[in-house]
């Protein structure tokens, strides 16, 4: 009796030292969701819409919010069925249990993510040497500072996840603060009668193009702007009471955007052309030099700054918590699984992702990767809105949220054509997508090579438990 009592201790250690520390309420999952939500695509590819559709530039946006919101309902079932890290590549495993597809999928979310952060690191050191009216010129004093950004954003996510999203909340009020500048200098641009809102409802087409296919290249490119409600997932198991909490901070933080999203789009278009507004990569500081002219513009750039940071803090706490809940499904490492003592950080994963993350910001060309970005979620999403259906089979004890079996079959179908050459996409976000995943299938094929050689040596691999007790 006492061996077996032993053995139930042992094993309540075990759990206790593996498993995360649950700090985020309803307030902070809903300010983290925004937060992921917003940042550098709506800051930078409005104009770039717009260029596709001309002035229904709001248009693609709210087709992107929809198709978001579909996948968010399978998202939503998924994590209150199985509230644990790991997202996708999680549910995928569940659903398929074919670890090459579960690998894909891990690498594909995570390389999303590392790409996100390494832009938005970039960006933010441009931004920073644009509002100290610096010489950006230099390209080794953008990558300093981008690669010491970066480490700053590791350090905060290895102090933990309660730090890590109480600096998103200011970063996110931050965020906002922008949008909401751009909203209310649009508004009152209109009433005064110095806009153009007749505008909203001109299409603009390219030669031979068709609205529709100019609505599905446009939508193709926006999506970019709506991925972020998927990250949250990989929070689920430091979420206070997740199956009750995630539903209704998901679908609000969804809507929230969404109307932030349209209003504006049709701010920026009421007061700058559709091609004044595609050229650069500042369609929103065009927007308030149009609507307020006596606007301090250099505090857009710092506002810029602080959105883009947002992006790499939460796409790197992201990373981690994906590369952290693979390990425990034994799908990777077992030392990916591995968390510091006090903190409760996965510190492994962490200093991992934050590596390639200097890797990318060191060496890739990511001028093509919003647009690769864009693809592989899709691909990812239509995996998911597969799964969620799948996985119906496999019933739980708890009550959990359930979509009406509808909206995946939908969300499916519509990720599935955004991610094809029939939606208009460019063939840049093939090709280097393509890449990345051939990449992936190496890194795969080293795997399995070493899972088979240890196997043949008689070992096996298995979840790591090997870091000391937690203190206290």
């Amino acid at each position: 009796m006492s061996k077996t009592m032993g053995n139930s201790n042992t094993r309540q250690e075990a759990a206790e030292h593996t498993e995360l520390r649950r700090v985020m309420g309803p307030g902070l999952l809903l300010l983290f969701i925004v937060g992921d939500i917003l940042g550098t695509g709506v800051y930078a590819l409005t104009g770039k819409v717009a260029a596709e559709v001309g002035g229904a530039v709001w248009l693609p946006f709210l087709c992107a919010f929809t198709v978001a919101l579909l996948t968010a309902t399978s998202y939503l079932e998924l994590v209150t069925k199985y509230p644990r890290a790991g997202g996708a590549a999680a549910f995928t495993h569940r659903a398929f249990a074919v670890h090459f597809l579960t690998f894909l999928i891990t690498y594909a979310v995570m390389c999303s993510g590392l790409t996100s952060a390494s832009s938005a690191s970039k960006a933010f050191a441009a931004n920073l040497l644009s509002a100290l009216n610096a010489d950006g010129e230099h390209g080794r004093v953008t990558m300093t500072i981008a690669i010491a950004f970066m480490a700053l954003i590791a350090l905060v996510n290895l102090r933990g996840v309660g730090e890590s999203v109480k600096a998103n909340v200011v970063l996110t009020a931050v965020e906002l603060s922008g949008l909401v500048i751009v909203i209310g200098v649009g508004a009152w641009a209109i009433v005064q009668g110095d806009g153009e809102f007749g505008r909203v409802t001109e299409f603009h087409t390219a030669s031979g193009e068709t609205a529709f296919g100019a609505v599905s290249a446009a939508t193709a490119l926006a999506f970019f702007a709506m991925v972020g409600f998927e990250d949250s997932v990989n929070m689920a198991e430091e979420t206070k009471n997740p199956a009750r909490t995630f539903p209704r901070m998901m679908l609000i933080g969804l809507c929230v955007t969404g109307v932030i999203y349209v209003l504006v789009a049709i701010a920026s278009i009421a007061l700058v052309s559709p091609a004044e507004l595609s050229e650069g990569d500042t369609p929103l500081l065009k927007v308030v030099q149009a609507g307020a002219p006596g606007f301090p513009i250099d505090l857009f750039a710092w506002i810029t700054m602080f959105a883009v940071s947002n992006s790499a803090l939460i796409n790197m706490l992201m990373a981690s918590r994906l590369l952290y809940g693979m390990s425990r499904e034994h799908v990777l490492p077992a030392p990916l699984g591995r968390i510091l003592p006090r903190r409760r950080t996965p510190w492994v994963a962490v200093v991992f992702t934050t590596l390639l993350a200097f890797l990318l910001i060191g060496y890739a060309d990511l001028t093509a990767l919003g647009g690769t970005t864009s693809l592989l979620l899709l691909c990812v999403f239509t995996v998911v809105n597969v799964a969620v259906l799948v996985l119906r089979r496999d019933t739980v004890e708890h009550r959990h949220f359930r979509a009406p079996t509808a909206l995946p079959v939908i969300g499916a179908v519509l990720c599935a054509y955004l991610a094809t050459p029939l939606s208009g996409r460019s063939g840049d976000d093939y090709r280097v997508a393509g890449w990345l995943m051939l990449i992936g299938i190496g890194l795969w094929a080293c795997v399995w090579v070493a899972d088979r050689v240890l196997r043949g040596r008689g070992g096996r691999r298995e979840k790591d438990d090997s870091a000391p007790p937690p203190a206290g």
